[in-house]
């Protein structure tokens, strides 16, 4: 008989009792014991990407006027590092679970559905602010501090891990092997990352192209941290706060809807 079929993800018991810090302690305890590959790992990418960015179009890209290109590049590096490593810890966590069949352990103590999503998510979030705090401290080698704004920075790298954790969530959920993660990460996460203005300013592309970063919400999460940093933005602030927090309510209930309803996990 199938034990996973017979422990659902339960409604919230708010009589007290809550696995909620066991298994976000065993979701950090997972990424902290490998944390050469899932912190170091992504620094160093970061740091390439910099070193070799600015050595070729230092001299030859100038944002904002005043901006030098080095500077430019570190918030757009700093949260494309975040969201690709919020991502990587909720849906790698989540299909090895299903993959090894270990996650019947998550799904046997009666853990609430909004439990499981806090935990997954929120130790996903950590994770991005971990690997985001070692890129924009190895950055100031080379580009000095910058923050205009820290508590917009601060909001807008939240909002953007937690929602990139929840997609993650998603992601996990749906899939059923490894390779399905991988096509999520290759053809979605990728491509909307280096399309939203990562390396270069949306206003220097042709009409057509801005129109079409203007549909893309990883451009507002950039564009609102990138606010924090220097207090200049290609979007309002405030237009970009609310894209990416309605991306993250509409995650949200997503993912909620899919634990409560016990899809792809009872069996």
């Amino acid at each position: 008989m199938d034990v996973a079929a017979q422990t659902p993800l339960q409604v919230p018991d708010l009589r007290g009792g809550s696995g909620f810090p066991t298994l976000f302690y065993k979701e950090l305890l997972r990424f902290y014991k490998v944390s050469f590959q899932t912190v170091a790992a992504p620094v160093v990418t970061a740091l390439l990407y910099l070193l070799v960015f600015a050595h070729v179009l230092e001299d030859h890209v100038r944002v904002y006027d005043q901006i030098p290109y080095v500077n430019f590049l570190v918030p757009g590096l700093v949260m494309m590092s975040m969201l690709q490593n919020a991502f990587s810890n909720a849906s790698s966590s989540l299909i090895q679970s299903r993959v090894t069949g270990n996650l019947v352990f998550v799904l046997l103590p009666p853990l609430s559905y909004l439990d499981f999503y806090g935990a997954y998510v929120l130790a996903s979030v950590v994770r991005g602010l971990v690997v985001g705090m070692g890129v924009w401290l190895v950055t100031l080698i080379f580009a000095g501090p910058m923050l205009a704004h820290p508590l917009w920075m601060l909001t807008f790298a939240v909002l953007a891990c937690a929602n990139m954790a929840t997609l993650g969530l998603v992601a996990g959920i749906w899939a059923e092997k490894f390779d399905q993660i991988a096509a999520f990460q290759n053809f979605l996460i990728m491509p909307a990352t280096f399309l939203s203005g990562v390396f270069y300013s949306i206003n220097t592309l042709p009409p057509f192209w801005q129109a079409v970063s203007h549909w893309n919400p990883v451009f507002y999460a950039i564009d609102g941290f990138r606010y924090g940093f220097f207090g200049l933005s290609d979007a309002s602030p405030w237009h970009s706060l609310a894209v990416v927090g309605g991306v993250f309510l509409a995650l949200a209930a997503c993912a909620m809807r899919l634990l409560a309803s016990g899809y792809k996990l009872r069996s």
